[in-house]
């Protein structure tokens, strides 16, 4: 009986250096994955996250640094009103 994949993939073929599979089979072994397909598409996943986190900080950094210092003063001042609206937690 055919297998029903809840997703379509693609299937590739890439030559890996004995270290590489060896590594990749520990981390198989380790998080229990099924296939070392999946131990791959979790790693790709995460630097996946990884390199948007770094879009997202670079952005931010980007928007922080090309403010005034009025901007800034103003900013801190806001920081300050929201953070007197919080009860505190003494």
């Amino acid at each position: 009986m055919p297998r029903v994949r809840s997703s379509r993939k693609s299937r590739k073929t890439f030559s890996l250096s004995r270290e590489t599979v060896k590594y990749l089979e520990t981390l198989r072994k380790q998080s229990r994955r099924e296939s070392m397909s999946a131990v791959l598409e979790e790693l790709i996943r995460q630097q996946q996250e990884m390199k948007e986190m770094e879009r997202i900080s670079a952005s931010a950094k980007r928007y922080y640094d090309s403010l005034s210092p009025e901007e800034v003063a103003e900013d801190r001042d806001w920081g300050d009103v929201a953070a007197a609206s919080f009860p505190s937690e003494d």
